[in-house]
């Protein structure tokens, strides 16, 4: 199966694409598994779940103290603004699983810094080693050692916040039932990727000024057939 274990919706303050679009652009690239992992949210993951006619991972980028983590395999939202560790802790009390997106992304404010990764490191249960919106190819690259090092699997995901950059990047693995059988799994995939265009980031700009200016997403109406 393909899946791409990073992606938001306008559920995302920065995210441009509806629930219904995400659905059916994610049905056109034949991805069959989603991680809808939106910033400090899983309203977006829950509404994408409930049309989707694949596979979806309830997840959530959450900024700490010192940087973002996704909790994947989520029932409840993660709060932002607690440690790293206390950030684990509350995924881990509801059985998720730990990932650190984009972690050696240099042109981000985001990333999980690098003394908290090494602090966390045992407790991850996953490294994105791609991330589509990663301009630099040596970030990447840096990530995938990490993993290497660690012995952590890694994971890619689009990291899409437009609809133009759905199937850009996913793991080819097999597919899973639940969090332990998703990282024996993931341990056997493959990466496929390439990244998106920088101006990707000055849409989400354009994205994050739409919320201040009060724009809120609706439910989507019906399901995708």
């Amino acid at each position: 199966m393909k899946a791409d274990l990073h992606s938001h919706t306008h559920f995302s303050r920065d995210g441009c694409t509806s629930p219904g679009v995400f659905v059916d652009r994610y049905v056109r690239a034949g991805i069959d598994c989603v991680a809808v992992s939106e910033h400090n949210n899983i309203e977006g993951a829950l509404e994408v779940r409930r049309i989707a006619p694949f596979k979806i991972i309830v997840a959530e980028e959450i900024k700490t103290t010192e940087g973002e983590i996704i909790g994947l395999f989520l029932e409840e939202e993660v709060r932002k603004g607690l440690t790293p560790e206390e950030t684990v802790r509350a995924i881990r009390e509801q059985g998720g699983l730990v990932c650190v997106p984009h972690p050696f992304d240099r042109l981000r404010r985001s990333p999980l810094r690098e003394e908290a990764l090494l602090r966390i490191v045992a407790d991850v249960d996953m490294i994105e080693a791609f991330n589509a919106r990663t301009t630099l190819r040596r970030d990447n690259e840096r990530g995938a050692r990490f993993a290497a090092e660690h012995g952590k699997p890694m994971s890619a995901g689009s990291d899409a916040h437009t609809p133009g950059e759905i199937g850009l990047a996913y793991v080819e693995m097999p597919d899973f039932e639940g969090p332990g059988d998703f990282l024996a799994a993931l341990g056997k995939g493959r990466i496929v990727g390439r990244r998106a265009s920088p101006l990707v980031h000055v849409v989400s700009t354009l994205a994050k000024m739409r919320w201040r200016l009060g724009w809120r997403p609706r439910p989507t109406a019906g399901a995708v057939a």
